[in-house]
């Protein structure tokens, strides 16, 4: 019988591999250039990458070694995401990206060596292996987002996007509660078009009094706040999904500021 966690494992690999490749021939001024994500460069954002992945590897392999790591964070909460960036960023390019690969690939190999129904403590709940994997997939996706219009490069998008979708589904009502508001009465249908045009992703039952709707791509940059509803072409209907599209947040925790809009966009996502 196949492993049905091995597409999202392939999945990731293939995410890192298509992020490398932006990054891989920078010149070392291009790596200081400023993202969308204030005060942190191109270096920054691979040097989260490399400081989650050595974290995720080390809740895979080293239960007691995490806690620890958990406590250094609770020193300091509101900084320690950035503090973390910054160290890494200031090691030079060549050494930051080896860093990045090696940590990645060794992740790849505890993740796919852990044993059936395994479960990792995370900075949240604990997380299933194949759940790990897709946290990993999309954090990747959306720091390469920030790093691609950085250079001003246009990826294309592929169908390994419907992990961030799915993810981007279940936080719902996270994204609700973070902001302390009440959570919605009823499942919403959630129907997104694949980038490879071959499938619509539904999600929730056909017959929901509400809705969203619009393309896997943008559903994904909406969830993970790397553009404004307004420069997206989603769709609401009912006044709970409506609100769900203005603070829609896949990632763990407080509420994100987002990206601004690029113009005036009436009527754009109503």
């Amino acid at each position: 019988m196949s492993d049905p966690t091995l597409p999202v494992f392939d999945d990731l690999h293939e995410e890192n591999e298509e992020l490398d490749g932006l990054v891989a021939e920078l010149s070392p001024t291009q790596w200081t250039l400023p993202t969308p994500a204030p005060g942190w460069s191109i270096a920054h954002q691979i040097a989260h990458l490399a400081w989650t992945d050595r974290a995720a590897l080390l809740a895979a392999t080293d239960a007691e070694g995490f806690a620890a790591e958990v406590q250094k964070a609770l020193t300091s909460p509101d900084t320690w995401v950035d503090d973390a960036a910054r160290e890494g960023a200031a090691q030079p390019p060549a050494r930051l990206l080896a860093e990045w690969r090696e940590g990645r690939a060794a992740l790849d190999r505890a993740l796919r060596a852990a044993p059936a129904g395994a479960r990792f403590p995370w900075y949240g709940p604990p997380m299933a292996v194949a759940s790990m994997a897709t946290a990993r997939l999309m954090e990747t996706w959306a720091h390469g987002q920030d790093i691609a219009d950085t250079l001003g490069v246009t990826r294309t998008p592929t169908d390994r996007l419907r992990h961030v979708a799915r993810i981007g589904v279940r936080t719902r009502d996270f994204a609700f509660g973070v902001r302390g508001l009440s959570l919605p009465q009823e499942e919403f249908r959630v129907e997104l078009t694949a980038p490879s045009g071959a499938h619509v992703w539904s999600y929730g039952p056909e017959d929901a009094g509400q809705r969203v709707t619009g393309t896997a791509l943008d559903f994904c940059l909406l969830v993970t706040q790397r553009a404004h509803r307004a420069d997206l072409a989603l769709k609401a209907e009912g006044p709970d999904a409506d609100q769900w599209l203005n603070i829609a947040q896949a990632f763990a925790g407080p509420p994100g500021g987002g990206r601004p809009a690029k113009g005036d966009h009436k009527g754009a996502g109503a």
